[in-house]
């Protein structure tokens, strides 16, 4: 077997560099990330890290098998490898492979900014608490009446620090269930009407007006976890009458329709509609994103925490379903919930 085939048998990207710094080969999996015009030209041509080409220069030299971080951009995403700088002895040459470790160091840098967030989120209400103490320790210890009114701002900052962690639960047991597909038949129509009956309190605290529209034919039946899919409408229609028009309307619809390209059959699309003050087009690539927040004190007043949409965005994925944010300032919001529809034979 020749150099040149071991090298295509290599899965990774590998460059084979000889005694004067020149590359000799390269295989087919090193083609997307070089080009094919590298055979013949010095390798500091095609990589320009300092670090890399010093190692390709110190294990020609004799020194042993090294490995050495190497990133680059490649379509607008920033991708990290792990080169192998390995000595071939009968060649006088070395050979580079290049392990893309990319999604390990993103999801190092996700888990980094989560706990960041999750900090932040904590540490100002944990802040007002313990200020609240001391000061009911000391200055207030002889006052009822600023003692009541402390003692209801601490019974708010504990109430969002239990939704957060609240939610942080739930998040975390929907992204470990987001690959096992639900088996259960509910009818999504009584889901939907059950969240609405639950919420009626808070739509009437707002003189919020919450309007049903459903228009499909037959039965409305999905295979579905019925407790998460009752998650994400309330999510979804809470949102709704709490950031929409104080005094107006919110429209639930659910329709059916016959072909949806992505499950290759029907599906059921429900909308959840406000008349609000809208979201600005800027934000709504990254309103499912972990604690991102379009207004964040407004959101906070509300007791929001920021992963709502985060949970709806696993559970929905979950259920091999879509999720589409419409919005135009000054007109409202309208959240697109289309799931795959099931058969009860």
């Amino acid at each position: 077997m020749s150099l040149n085939e071991v090298l295509q048998a290599v899965p990774l990207p590998a460059l084979m560099i000889s005694p004067d710094q020149r590359v000799t080969h390269q295989n087919d999996a090193a083609l997307d990330f070089f080009g094919s015009n590298l055979v013949g030209r010095h390798v500091a041509t095609a990589i320009r890290q300092p670090a890399l080409l010093e190692t390709v220069e110190a294990v020609l030299a004799g020194a042993p098998i090294t490995s050495v971080r190497y990133l680059m951009s490649k379509l607008g995403r920033e991708l990290t490898f792990d080169v192998h700088v390995a000595p071939v002895p009968s060649e006088t040459s070395v050979i580079l492979t290049f392990l893309d470790v990319s999604p390990h160091e993103e999801a190092g840098q996700m888990r980094s900014d989560f706990v960041a967030n999750v900090s932040h989120e904590l540490r100002t209400p944990l802040t007002a608490l313990s200020g609240f103490i001391e000061t009911l320790r000391g200055p207030a210890r002889d006052d009822p009446e600023a003692r009541a009114r402390f003692l209801d701002i601490m019974d708010g900052e504990a109430n969002r620090m239990n939704r957060l962690v609240s939610d942080l639960l739930s998040l975390s047991r929907v992204e470990d269930m987001e690959r096992l597909r639900p088996t259960d038949v509910i009818e999504l129509d009584q889901v939907i009407q059950t969240v609405i009956t639950a919420l009626s309190p808070a739509a009437k605290d707002r003189r919020v007006q919450v309007k049903t529209e459903f228009t499909s034919d037959g039965p409305t039946t999905v295979a579905g976890d019925r407790d998460q899919l009752a998650q994400v409408f309330t999510n979804l229609i809470e949102n709704a009458i709490k950031y929409g028009r104080k005094g107006g309307s919110v429209l639930v619809t659910l329709r059916r329709l016959d072909m949806v390209s992505a499950f290759k059959g029907p599906g059921l699309q429900i909308t959840v509609q406000d008349n609000g003050d809208g979201i600005d087009p800027k934000h709504l690539g990254r309103l499912t994103e972990r604690f991102y927040r379009v207004d964040d004190h407004r959101s906070r007043a509300l007791g929001g925490t920021g992963l709502g949409l985060a949970i709806v965005k696993h559970i929905i994925n979950r259920h091999r379903g879509r999720l589409r944010i419409e919005s135009t300032l000054g007109e409202g919001s309208s959240f697109f919930v289309t799931l795959p529809q099931t058969t009860t034979s």
